[in-house]
């Protein structure tokens, strides 16, 4: 099982005391390259793009198959105010943030972050992955 750092713990526990967006990018950047779970168990990680001036654009790389999917954050936002919106209740379902471009990958993370809670069906699949709270 994974355990987060002593860096990662801090960027969660700030996310979770102040959900923002730069809270969130945090949290983001502090988690790319770790394991992370589909609803259906699928392995994948992200990496953030990096722009010429060697800072991280806003853009996520899932390196889930041969080929890559790139995620803007623009989707990412959209599905963290979604994920706002229904603070307290249960997100039954990825497409229940949003017909949204990667949101198959986005649902872990949040879910992962403690941004959204889940069904136990697709819990089962991601917390093996789930340590912190």
């Amino acid at each position: 099982m994974f355990k987060e750092t002593d860096a990662q713990y801090k960027v969660l526990t700030a996310l979770l005391e102040d959900m923002n967006d730069e809270n969130l990018w945090n949290a983001v950047v502090a988690f790319q390259d770790v394991q992370f779970y589909t609803v259906s168990g699928l392995p994948f990680k992200y990496e953030l793009k990096v722009g010429r001036d060697g800072s991280y654009n806003k853009e996520l790389i899932v390196n889930r198959r041969e080929g890559s999917k790139s995620i803007v954050w623009s989707s990412v936002i959209l599905a963290f105010r979604k994920a706002l919106d229904m603070t307290g209740a249960e997100v039954p379902k990825p497409k229940a943030l949003g017909d949204i471009r990667g949101i198959s990958y986005i649902y872990p993370v949040f879910y992962r972050f403690g941004i959204i809670e889940v069904p136990d069906k697709y819990k089962r699949a991601m917390d093996e992955f789930r340590s912190f709270l």
